[in-house]
């Protein structure tokens, strides 16, 4: 796949994780929907939470989003993401469907990242043809 093509799949890739984040997890925080605080509270957390949730996805994403900031977001959105895997953990979740969940959203968020920066490309390259390191 030719560079030109690597980046477009990476913004659409970006785009997807974003728009996923944004309506299935921001929103309904910063909207303080119900849902966001049952949902909230059958995890194990005190009332109140779910909004300053919200503003640091938010802010995480939007951090994610700027080219000059996205290395940044995406590290902050993993710590963020582990926390997330840690209460399903707690909570007692199922593995699969929804302790993983943050391990594939994670995944999702920086092949779009990976795809989109050249410089990271470089540095964490997938060419088989380079030699492994001794």
């Amino acid at each position: 796949m030719n560079s030109k093509a690597m980046t477009r799949t990476g913004w659409v890739l970006t785009g997807l994780y974003a728009l996923f984040m944004l309506g299935a997890s921001v929103t309904p925080k910063l909207l303080q929907m119900p849902v966001a605080e049952e949902t909230m509270a059958q995890l194990g957390w005190p009332a109140g939470y779910a909004l300053m949730i919200g503003v640091i996805e938010l802010t995480l994403v939007i951090l994610y989003l700027i080219p000059r900031t996205s290395v940044l977001g995406a590290i902050l959105t993993m710590a963020l993401l582990g926390g997330a895997m840690a209460t399903q953990i707690r909570a007692g979740s199922p593995l699969f469907s929804h302790i993983l969940f943050s391990l594939y959203l994670g995944l999702f968020m920086w092949g779009g990242l990976w795809l989109r920066h050249p410089r990271l490309r470089a540095i964490f390259p997938f060419d088989r043809s380079a030699p492994a390191a001794e």
